[in-house]
Order: structure tokens, then C-alpha cells, then sequence
């Protein structure tokens, strides 16, 4: 029995994970639990990356603290892989104690070292991916990971020497052509990254301080590269000076399973951190694709986010687990609509699956009260079913040698297809019509049992509650994996349970109507909370004297650019020009304005208004108008050629 050490990517704490996220930890269970079922000493670990710029702004916007925040959304993504049925053995979070004070320890020796050294940045950041970019790496002015605008940043920062190992990881790759898998991420990285050469990369942060504090100078933090992927060993109790024993049983990790966004990170950082540590390198690191909707790739602001409780509401865990399993390739992006979703539910799971159990428990209690039975009276057919099963068992296991999860339940199913087929070529039915083939029919309905116990056995690493459901109803004794090199470990004489349907079908019409409207229910909900929050940012007034008017200062601006604020039907943005400056300011006018009548508008704006943020949005002023809704009517001077920046008395 040889240790077996698996990490998914830690999750990122600005959301709820949708299924597309929540497909990795159903990956890695499934990979888990299959080498657990080999015998093998697993340690899975999972957890939630919970520092960083957008977690503060996302805090800041809520109105708690950043550690009120990450709470929040890490105990969201441990109760989803929880409903999920994943089976990990530690959940690590990036806020815990002993995480932080060896991420400060881990900066402190590759600085003491001489890996890490105090410059200055300057160029496109990216806030979101929490990434610095030069302007040749950018794709259209754009962020070239997420697609979204990068804003130019300028700050002191450590940088680490990615340069000076960047031959030895070149070599290591080269020597070691399954590190990086499949073959196609491989090259990606190789010729994108590391040929045309390494810039240094910069591991603090000193313009927010949602993070681990950098020991010898707290006017950084730790940046999220040293701060997040050291997480796959300080977990285990890595210790620059003396690590645990766990860590020395489980380290190196036997893969990491990350999704291929976040490669580059896990190919070549990491292992370099790793280098200049002077530790062990991961063995495999495995870049699964995405799981899409439809086309798209799955996206809030697209509004085609699919969330893996609401599927397990509406098709059960199992069901849900089975299909994104199945329908991802190995390396290329898979797919999910409610549509085939429904249409696998049904083909693999009622129809194939389930109607092949609940068929062969119940003609076993029809005809003989449950008593399974091998008489021995076989002919060919019965060979080829036996032999089916033991090349399925010997193929899958086989396709998870290389994580070719979609393959291994092909392969499963069709041995399920086989057994269905040898019911019609068997014909039980027709068989119990005469006394004299009572003894064939004993054979066939064991051969029926035995070849579920295979299907039981091997499901169990993909769907763990079915296959209990299956060993129930069977009333299994063997269930290891070693029980399957020899088809007839089902005692002769034994007896079944009760058939119960696994997987009723499903009524496609009846089930996308239902998630329609529930679909709909939750948008006009999420609404009427917007206008809520919308009507609690709108400025109320009280009466003032003279005294307090005369504390507001206004001035005449110009609009130079305008646009909606996303998500707010009332909200445009504005960039106004007030004598030498330019400010952004949000105005409740898209009722009455659209963004290209505002442009080259002159308009008055309180100028002395304290700053605050509108549907995120920072507003640093107030245009002045009159009316509502519709029937808005912005307050201009008349066309005197007053210039922006005059003041108005």
C-alpha cells in the first residue's frame, strides 16, 4: 500500500463557486476515492485562498470586516463540497494561524537567501486575477487571463529571482515529461512562458494590507503566490526549520489537480518557490479544462451561472456528480445545460442503469424469492458477459492510472448496456415459462447479480450513494476492488433485498418548466433587493439653514465619457472635467439620459460632497437635475460660454 497525496486548487473566497468550480473537488474526490479503493494511504486536501485586493473591496462594499467576509464565503464553499460528498481529509484556509506564520517564515528564508530583493513596480495590474502585466503581455489593452480592464499601478514591492532557476525547471520538465498533463499543457507553458524567458516576480503588496504581513517590513504583505500555493505543504506541517511528520510521510504531493487558468502559477512558480525552498517537487501537476454552459464560459455578469446545490435540489448529488464527471474530456472544455443533463440523467442513470438494477432484483424475488443461484448450466453468452466484466474492471483501472475519469464511466456504462443486452438475448421471462430451463434462468438472473456487484464496486470511487444503494439492494458481501479478479464472488444460495428505482426518468418538459420559473422567481427577487439597495444609496436631505447651504461648493463641469454602471438600471457614470481635474461621478439619471447625450454636457456638480460608492461604483461629487424617473431635467447654465471649473452662486 503506497501514500497517495492529492490537493485541489484552493478556492477563492469573492463568491459562491458555481458547478464549473465545484467540478474540480468532484474531480478530485473521485480520483481520491478510486486510489483509496486500490489499497492506496490517501491524504486529500482542499481549502479556500482568502486573502488579497479584491477581498478587501469586496468587504469594504459589504460594510464588515475582510475576515467577517471570508468567513462567510469560505463556510459557503465547505458546505457545497460537503453537499457534494467529497471526502477530504483536511480544509485548509489561508486566514489560519499556522498558515500565515509559516508563509511569514517561508518569505523571510528566500529573502535571507537572497530569492527575494525590494524594487519598485510599475505597470498593468489586473485585480481580479491579482496579476501584474507587462503592456506586450496584455490582449487588447485587456487582462490576458480574464479578458477584463487592467488599471496602471505603481508601488514598492519584493520581487523573487524566477530567472535564476529558470534553466532548472526547463530541465526538470524536460526529464520529466508527465509533470505537467495533459501533453498540450505542457507545450503551452514550455513554449509561451518559459522559452521566451522568466521576468521576476513580484511576491508583496504595499497599497492594501488584506494579508500576511511581510515580518521584517509590515508595510507589506505577502503576495498571493508565496501566501496561497504554499498552502499544499503547510498544511501537511512544513516548517523551515523542522517539519512534521505528516509532511514528511505525504510530500511530494502525487498531483495537483487545478484548473488550466491558474497553470502558469502551478507549473512554474510553485515548483520554483519549491526549488529555491530546496524541497521536492509535486510529481504530476494536472490541468483539468472548464466546464461551460453551453458555449460560455460560466460568468455572473452573463447571468448563465449554474450552482451545483440547485442541481443536486433537482437531480440528486449522484446524478450530479455522474454527469460532470462524464461529460468532461480530458483535455479539452465540456458542457452543461438543464437540456443534456436530463437527456444523460435518463439514457445512463433510469434507463440503463437503474432499470437494468430494479429488472434483476425484482425477477430475482418474482421467481425465487430472492435466492440467487448458480447452477452451472451456461453456454456463450454467459462467457461473454464474465469476460466483460473482468476487462471493464481491468480497463478502468487502467483510464484512472491517467485520470481518464470520463473514460472510466464509459466504460462502466457499457458494461451495464451488456447486461441489459444479455437480459433480452436470455429472455428470464420466457425462461420461468418452463420447469425444465428453471436451472438456466437461476444462472442467468446470478450472472445478472454477480455482473452488478462489478458495476457497485467500480461506481464507487464516482457515485459513493448509489453504490450503496446498489450493494443494498444485492446484498453484497464483496466490495473491494481485489474481489473483482474472479467473476462469482456472490455466494450461491444467497439473497437479494427489495427492488427500489435508483433514478425515476425524468419529464424533461415538466422539469425545465419547473427550473424556469424558479429561475425567474429567484431574478425578480434579486431585483427587488437591488431597487432596495438602491433606494437606501439615493441621498435623502434634511432642512438646513443658510448657514449649512452656503458649506456646499458647486462648480460648472464638463461630461467627457459616460457610461451605465453595471447591474443598475438607474445609474449612469460620468468622467467630468472641473476646471484642471476630472472626477467620476454617479448620477440616478439613465431614465431620462442615455451615456452619448450626456457627453459634452455642461452641468453643475457639488464639488465638496464626501465620496462614497454606489453600486460599488466610487462617486466623487453630485450632479445637480431636477424631476424623477423619466421626466429628469439636468440643472445647465445657459450657453455663455461658461467655462468648467466656474463656480456657481
Amino acid at each position: 500500500m503506497g501514500k497517495f497525496y492529492i490537493t485541489t486548487a484552493i478556492a477563492y473566497t469573492s463568491r459562491k463557486p458555481h458547478i464549473g468550480n465545484t467540478y474540480e473537488i468532484i474531480l478530485t474526490d473521485a480520483i481520491a476515492r478510486f486510489r483509496r479503493l486500490m489499497g492506496d494511504d490517501v491524504f486529500f486536501l482542499t481549502g479556500t485562498d482568502e486573502h488579497g485586493q479584491k477581498i478587501e473591496e469586496l468587504a469594504k462594499e459589504a460594510g464588515i470586516e475582510p475576515k467577517a467576509y471570508v468567513d462567510g464565503v469560505s463556510g459557503q464553499i465547505k458546505d457545497i463540497w460537503n453537499l457534494m460528498n467529497t471526502s477530504y481529509d483536511k480544509f485548509i484556509r489561508t486566514t489560519d494561524d499556522y498558515h500565515e506564520k509559516q508563509v511569514q517564515k517561508i518569505f523571510k528564508k528566500l529573502y535571507d537567501q537572497g530569492d527575494i530583493y525590494k524594487s519598485e513596480y510599475e505597470g498593468a495590474y489586473c485585480v481580479p486575477c491579482e496579476s501584474f502585466f507587462t503592456p506586450s503581455q496584455l490582449v487588447d489593452g485587456k487582462c490576458p487571463d480574464c479578458g477584463r480592464e487592467v488599471k496602471n499601478a505603481k508601488e514598492e514591492a519584493y520581487f523573487f529571482k524566477m530567472s535564476k532557476y529558470q534553466d532548472r525547471l526547463m530541465k526538470h520538465i524536460e526529464e520529466n515529461p508527465d509533470f505537467i498533463s495533459p501533453e498540450s499543457r505542457r507545450k503551452e507553458m514550455v513554449n509561451n512562458f518559459l522559452k521566451p524567458g522568466l521576468q521576476d516576480l513580484c511576491v508583496s503588496r504595499s497599497t492594501f494590507k488584506w494579508g500576511v504581513p511581510v515580518e521584517f517590513d509590515e508595510k507589506h504583505i505577502v503576495y498571493v503566490w508565496i501566501d496561497a500555493l504554499s498552502n499544499y505543504i503547510t498544511a501537511l506541517g512544513f516548517d523551515t526549520e523542522n517539519s512534521s511528520e505528516l509532511y514528511k510521510k505525504y510530500w511530494p504531493a502525487d498531483v495537483h489537480i487545478i484548473g488550466k487558468d491558474i497553470l502558469r502559477f502551478h507549473t512554474i512558480y510553485w515548483p520554483i518557490i519549491l526549488m529555491a525552498l530546496g524541497e521536492p517537487l509535486p510529481k504530476k501537476i494536472f490541468g483539468h479544462p472548464w466546464l461551460l454552459n453551453g458555449d460560455s464560459k460560466m460568468s455572473k455578469s452573463l447571468g448563465n451561472v449554474i450552482y451545483a446545490d440547485d442541481l443536486a435540489r433537482h437531480f440528486g448529488v449522484d446524478a450530479v456528480r455522474y454527469y460532470v464527471l462524464r461529460e468532461m474530456p480530458f483535455a479539452q472544455d465540456g458542457t452543461i445545460t438543464y437540456e443534456t443533463l436530463i437527456s444523460r440523467f435518463n439514457a445512463d442513470l433510469a434507463n440503463t442503469l437503474g432499470n437494468l438494477v430494479n429488472r434483476t432484483v425484482a425477477m430475482s424475488n418474482k421467481y425465487f424469492d430472492g435466492v440467487v443461484e448458480n447452477t452451472g448450466v451456461a453456454d456463450d453468452l454467459d462467457k461473454e458477459v464474465i469476460d466483460c466484466a473482468i476487462d471493464t474492471k481491468n480497463q478502468v483501472i487502467s483510464k484512472m492510472e491517467e485520470f481518464k475519469v470520463a473514460d472510466s464511466l464509459e466504460l462502466i456504462i457499457n458494461l451495464a448496456r451488456r447486461l441489459n443486452k444479455y437480459i433480452d438475448e436470455t429472455m428470464p421471462w420466457a425462461l420461468a415459462k418452463e420447469e425444465d430451463k428453471l436451472p438456466r434462468l437461476k444462472t442467468v438472473l446470478y450472472n445478472l447479480t454477480e455482473g452488478i456487484r462489478y458495476l457497485g464496486v467500480l461506481l464507487s470511487s464516482f457515485m459513493p450513494e448509489t453504490s450503496d444503494k446498489i450493494f443494498a439492494q444485492i446484498n453484497a458481501e464483496y466490495k473491494t476492488i481485489e474481489s473483482l479478479d474472479e467473476f462469482g464472488k456472490t455466494a450461491s444460495g444467497a439473497k437479494v433485498g427489495e427492488a427500489t428505482p435508483l433514478f425515476a426518468r425524468i419529464d424533461e418538459e415538466k422539469k425545465l418548466k419547473e427550473i424556469t420559473e424558479e429561475i425567474e422567481k429567484a431574478k425578480k427577487e434579486a431585483e427587488k433587493n437591488a431597487k432596495k439597495e438602491e433606494s437606501k444609496e439615493e441621498e435623502k436631505f434634511e432642512e438646513i439653514t443658510i448657514d449649512d447651504f452656503c458649506k456646499v461648493q458647486m462648480k460648472v463641469g464638463e461630461v467627457l465619457e459616460c457610461k451605465p454602471v453595471e447591474g443598475a438600471k438607474k445609474l449612469l457614470v460620468s468622467q467630468i472635467k472641473i476646471g484642471d481635474e476630472v472626477r467620476q461621478i454617479v448620477s440616478g439619471i439613465a431614465m431620462a439620459y442615455t451615456p452619448e447625450e450626456m457627453v459634452g454636457k455642461k452641468v453643475v456638480v457639488i464639488t465638496n460632497l464626501k465620496p462614497c460608492k454606489l453600486r460599488g461604483v466610487l462617486s466623487e461629487g453630485m450632479i445637480l437635475a431636477a424631476g424623477e424617473g423619466d421626466k429628469i431635467s439636468l440643472v445647465t447654465p445657459d450657453d455663455l460660454g461658461i467655462e468648467s471649473g466656474a463656480e456657481v452662486r
